[in-house]
């Protein structure tokens, strides 16, 4: 974590976007003796419904599994694949890792940015790069840039350092989670 965490003696509030409870399990184990976390699962991205609300659900199961420092809520924003159509539509062929992928990221993280800054959260931060498979260095450049007009600051990481992608698949084995056999968008993008 690059961002220098103030308090007023409160436990400081953050939005953290979670992709999947798998990523989630080792990102929430770190943030959460530092924050009071509201857990948000928006990723248009994903396909089919049934797989969206199955995912949506592992992140239930890991909050009601886990015992973490501070409380967790969770918001689970509706099925709506129409917002990644939106910004995916310009690169049908790209690779993983390619502009489709960065045009995905501002798509969450915006979102991410919007609702940290209505709710009056101190931070929001996502827990996509715990991945071996996402730049943390593009997640944080664009999360950074999403701070300013958000009036949130944004909790630059790279979750994967010391073990955290490893640490993220014991866990998930530990309270049983479901781990996906793709990260995001459906398999033919990929």
């Amino acid at each position: 974590m690059n961002a220098e965490i103030t308090s007023s003696g409160e436990t400081p509030r953050l939005l953290l976007h979670c992709c999947c409870a798998p990523c989630s399990s080792h990102v929430l184990e770190v943030l959460s003796p530092l924050f009071r976390i509201t857990a948000l699962f928006f990723n248009p991205n994903i396909r089919p419904r049934e797989e969206y609300y199955r995912r949506a659900a592992e992140m239930e199961k890991l909050l009601s599994s886990a015992g973490f420092s501070n409380d967790v809520s969770l918001l689970i924003a509706g099925y709506e694949p129409s917002f990644f159509d939106a910004v995916a539509a310009p690169f049908p062929d790209e690779p993983e890792g390619g502009r489709r992928c960065r045009a995905c990221f501002e798509l969450r993280l915006g979102e991410a940015a919007r609702l940290a800054g209505a709710g009056g959260y101190d931070y929001f931060a996502t827990t996509l790069s715990v991945s071996p498979h996402k730049d943390a260095a593009v997640l944080n450049e664009i999360g950074c840039g999403l701070a300013e007009e958000s009036g949130a600051a944004f909790l630059a990481s790279d979750f994967k350092k010391r073990g955290g992608f490893k640490r993220s698949v014991d866990l998930s084995k530990q309270y049983g989670l479901y781990r996906q056999g793709y990260c995001g968008c459906s398999p033919e993008l990929q």
